[in-house]
């Protein structure tokens, strides 16, 4: 049994790397249905199950530390990349589907949250919050929400396994919709015509950005430490509530601070999303280490709240495609840049045309800034509800 934290965290740094490379390298089919990310969770969480590790002194100031330091580090690096100038330049339309696509996933969470929350925990609303970050952004903001709300480790698992099954299948019935783009065009009576310029263009410019370097590596890792050195600083001179906790402040801090920096020269440095990555599989790994299998009493109620969600979500998204002449490109790829974020809409996107692929990538971006602060929203009316 492993009592001492270096121990602790070699080994479930040597685990998510290992997953994280068996991915890449085996391409093996197991990966195309669940991320290695929730790999990562569920395997950790099977070590802490059989006991690897005990709930020393070490151990636990070793999760304490990294898991409150590396948050915001992560955030701030996971949105260098979602530039606002970029974003507002996908044209006002692109620009509101998407923001229908967030507004509908948000209903869809209240309705089925509305429907079934005598059925759940009292607490339960924290784990659809987090989710709701994360079908907003991404799993980098359903870890920033789990920390903003204090939810359990134990309880993110239900939100890992909505996200992994639920997801799969609409990602599933999204590109099995591809072949269908022209008929459900002429039914909504789209236009396309500026869907391929805004593919071109952006191309362009991503293909500009500097190749990743020692230096450029340094200089964000280094950038990222002092922004959460820095948000945990002026977080504890922040007046405090209920709901807003220091580490709610820390999360909104560090978001800023990622969207501010995303305007500067310091994000053409390219290496941000792979830091993020490593310290958001790290988290991941912290958190599936203080939790238990035997505590996943609840999983088929979660797994069926998430179909309602989706099934809420797609509706609104037809009845508004109907009534502003949206395409399914736009609609498809709205929703998984919420749903599914970048490891998704892009792919979605190729299958429609590979120059549209960047579209798919500045849309999952855009769900990286609105990700944390919806889900916190969403949180409160869920919060409400349940009261």
């Amino acid at each position: 049994m492993i009592t001492d934290g270096f121990s602790y965290l070699a080994v479930l740094m040597a685990i998510s790397a290992f997953i994280v490379f068996a991915e890449q390298k085996t391409k093996a089919k197991l990966f195309e249905y669940l991320p290695a990310i929730v790999i990562i969770y569920f395997v950790v969480m099977l070590l802490s199950t059989v006991g690897l590790w005990q709930k020393s002194e070490s151990v636990t100031a070793t999760y304490k530390t990294l898991k409150s330091d590396l948050l915001p580090a992560m955030i701030f690096l996971m949105l260098l990349n979602a530039d606002m100038r970029e974003i507002v330049k996908l044209g006002k339309k692109m620009l509101l589907t998407f923001l229908l696509a967030s507004t509908s996933i948000a209903i869809g969470f209240i309705g089925m949250f509305t429907l079934f929350h005598s059925s759940f925990a009292p607490n339960a609303w924290k784990a659809f919050a987090a989710l709701t970050g994360s079908w907003m952004g991404g799993t980098g903001n359903m870890v920033a929400i789990q920390g903003a709300l204090d939810l359990p480790d134990a309880a993110l698992g239900y939100t890992l396994l909505i996200d992994s099954i639920d997801y799969a299948i609409w990602v599933m019935i999204l590109l099995a919709l591809v072949p269908f783009a022209k008929r459900f065009n002429a039914w909504s009576k789209a236009d396309t015509s500026v869907i391929d310029k805004v593919g071109e263009r952006l191309a362009l410019k991503d293909a500009a950005r500097s190749p990743m370097d020692f230096a450029s590596l340094f200089l964000l890792l280094g950038s990222a430490l002092l922004v959460s050195a820095l948000s945990q600083y002026m977080a504890a001179l922040l007046p405090t509530t209920d709901f807003l906790t220091k580490t709610t402040w820390v999360v909104i801090i560090a978001t800023l601070a990622g969207m501010f920096f995303a305007m500067t020269p310091l994000a053409k440095r390219s290496g941000a999303s792979e830091l993020a990555n490593i310290m958001l599989y790290l988290i991941v790994a912290l958190i599936a280490s203080r939790a238990n299998f035997a505590e996943l009493t609840e999983a088929p109620l979660y797994i069926l709240a998430g179909f309602v969600i989706i099934a809420i979500h797609a509706a609104i998204m037809i009845l508004f495609a109907k009534l502003f002449r949206l395409d399914l490109f736009s609609l498809g790829v709205a929703s998984l840049a919420n749903i599914g974020g970048v490891a998704s809409a892009p792919i979605l996107a190729s299958a429609y045309s590979k120059a549209l692929i960047p579209i798919g990538v500045l849309m999952a971006m855009m769900g990286y800034i609105l990700g944390t602060f919806g889900g916190l929203m969403v949180g409160k009316i869920l919060e409400m509800i349940a009261a």
